[in-house]
């Protein structure tokens, strides 16, 4: 439904921005709408805007004409305002025909406003938003609330762009690693010793939210089981603010563990990913982008729903606590910054999954 504006025909558009300032997960799961576009109005180019450095993840994507990142600039307001006026000349100089603001921030809003686009599409978002906001954009759809959906977190996006006939019967995002990428990847495993060391399971037992995480101590029986029982080292990945946490985790270990956390780019942790025999973790990036590259999953639940949030597909496993509590969609019990319900959870119920994981891989495979 149209709150403002009415339908636009694609099939006389030529250059579509999509505007996705939110997190890395959101980047992942923004990439079956850019599909959309390709399948549904082929001659359609699609470029996107996101934060700097999440948008590196689509840098490989055929179906994306380029990339625009905003940038967080240091020097003070004259430099923030050279930043800005480079960017937005950048995005005018495309004379894009629609902008789609697919988040609910004021930043996008007025980034869509300021390519001069003569479509700007937005959601309706009927509180917690400036009331300035809506008049930003010549076109507000209002479409049928997300529960009334397919769930999945590809619906953030798709029932934006679907007002207007576009859509992928896919939902799964789908990302690509470049050759010049798994050249660095190669040179990263190299220098830590671990091109050639066998299986591996890439693992991120940190999230930058403390509430979602599981007891780190917890992590030991189970990467200890890999190795012991089924010879696969524990390859522990994550931003450079946990690589001192990674690296108290593995000395812990009896068996090899290689830690990268902070030693990539997220396009470089695609690649990595993408060379493991499957990815085990708790809720945060790294599991969707080791889905997205075609790798199995065992992802740990807590506050968050699963049924949202976990990558779609049988070879996907979740584990999740039996509390009646759960999901909240809280930041941890009482907002305290802490999940009893994941602090309770037994090593036995991961230790399930890994087992169950193990035994769907095919015999002898290894990483390449």
């Amino acid at each position: 439904m149209f709150v403002k504006g009415s339908k636009i025909d694609f099939s006389k558009i030529r250059r579509v921005l999509l505007i996705q300032l939110g997190d890395i997960g959101d980047v992942v799961w923004t990439e079956p709408t850019i599909r959309a576009f390709r399948e549904t109005f082929p001659s359609v180019e699609v470029s996107v805007l996101a934060r700097s450095g999440f948008g590196e993840l689509l840098a490989a994507h055929p179906d994306v004409h380029r990339l625009f990142n905003v940038t967080a600039v240091k020097g003070g307001i004259l430099a923030e305002i050279t930043a800005q006026s480079a960017l937005t000349g950048a995005l005018r100089q495309e004379r894009f025909d629609v902008v789609f603001d697919l988040r609910a921030g004021d930043r996008g809003a007025v980034m869509a406003w300021l390519t001069r686009a003569p479509c700007r599409v937005s959601l309706y978002y009927p509180r917690d938003i400036p009331f300035w906001r809506n008049s930003l954009f010549t076109h507000i759809v209002d479409p049928p609330p997300l529960e009334t959906l397919v769930q999945g977190a590809a619906e953030q996006t798709l029932r934006i762009v679907r007002e207007f006939g576009i859509d992928t019967a896919d939902r799964a995002p789908g990302l690509r690693v470049s050759e010049e990428v798994r050249r660095r990847v190669s040179v990263i495993l190299q220098e830590v010793g671990l091109e050639g060391a066998g299986r591996w399971v890439s693992v991120n037992p940190f999230s930058r939210w403390s509430y979602k995480e599981w007891p780190h101590e917890r992590w030991i029986p189970v990467l200890e089981r890999l190795w012991e029982q089924h010879r696969i080292a524990a390859v522990l990945v994550g931003s450079p603010d946990e690589f001192e946490k990674a690296s108290q985790l593995a000395a812990r270990l009896q068996g090899p563990a290689f830690n990268l956390a902070g030693k990539t780019t997220l396009a470089e942790l695609a690649g990595v990913l993408s060379l493991a025999a499957f990815h085990i973790g708790v809720d945060s990036a790294a599991p969707h982008i080791a889905a997205a590259v075609g790798i199995p999953t065992i992802t740990l639940y807590g506050p968050s729903d699963w049924r949202y949030w976990a990558p779609p597909g049988d070879r996907h496993l979740v584990v999740a606590p039996s509390d009646e509590c759960a999901p909240c969609y809280q930041k941890g019990c009482e907002g305290k910054g802490r999940s009893r319900c994941l602090e309770e959870m037994p090593a036995e119920r991961v230790l399930e999954a890994v087992d169950q994981m193990v035994r769907r891989l095919a015999p002898g495979r290894t990483s390449q």
